[in-house]
């Protein structure tokens, strides 16, 4: 405790994975000060007041294994090399050396971005889907131009692959009201058709998360540009 009260850590030369266990008593009081007999005090009630809300159905997180968890996160902490054994979503089974370069949430899952050794590219592995994993503790230099906020602007979690492209649709002004609010992009302008309906444009990246989410509007969509992305 500081002189005011207030809690401050100082944490050296810890493994992610460790760092969780390692902490699990402040933890443990945090929930006895912040318990049920302590439910008037303000800090404790500010807990009952906000809350993050998802914009899509619910789905329980998919199981991932403990000891793939804790290879991966001080892998990637340490910069080491990961020896892997993953099944994709055709049910293939790969196993290779990866570089793990990211870790990301998606929703409930968690997606590992690496390169695999020999490659190029980078890829999202679903860490859920990861049968092993071995941190082999050698240690690798980090490519130079990659970016995870790069990686997730270029639209890779949304299964793109970083082409940009001019949208330009139609949607009746009671469905169109939520995206002059929350917009596509910086660059999205709006037109108001004769008919009261809108018309968006805006450069945005194509991607399959893009066609998924303009399909769930269904029949009161009019594609304008480009016509192409919802023929498959």
């Amino acid at each position: 405790l500081d002189e005011r009260g207030e809690v401050f850590f100082g944490l050296v030369a810890v493994d992610p994975a460790g760092l969780m266990r390692s902490m699990q008593g402040f933890f443990e009081q945090a929930r006895v000060q912040l318990g049920p007999d302590q439910r008037g005090r303000p800090a404790r009630s500010w807990l009952d007041k906000v809350r993050v809300v998802g914009t899509t159905q619910p789905l329980l997180p998919p199981k991932v294994q403990p000891e793939v968890f804790e290879a991966v996160s001080n892998a990637l902490y340490a910069d080491h090399w990961l020896d892997v054994s993953y099944g994709n979503a055709a049910g293939k089974q790969v196993e290779g050396r990866v570089m793990p370069l990211g870790l990301a949430q998606q929703g409930p899952r968690l997606f590992l971005v690496c390169r695999f050794e020999g490659y190029e590219d980078d890829r999202a592995l679903a860490l859920h889907r990861l049968r092993s994993a071995h941190d082999s503790g050698l240690p690798f230099e980090r490519p130079a131009g990659f970016d995870l906020q790069r990686y997730d602007d270029e639209g890779r979690f949304g299964f793109g692959a970083g082409k940009r492209i001019e949208l330009v649709f139609r949607l009746p002004a009671e469905t169109a009201l939520h995206l002059t609010e929350s917009p596509l992009s910086h660059d999205q302008r709006v037109r108001i058709l004769p008919d009261g309906r809108s018309e968006f444009t805006a450069t945005v990246v194509e991607s399959s998360q893009l066609r998924w989410w303009l399909r769930g509007f269904g029949s009161a969509l009019e594609l304008r540009k480009p016509r192409r992305l919802l023929d498959d």
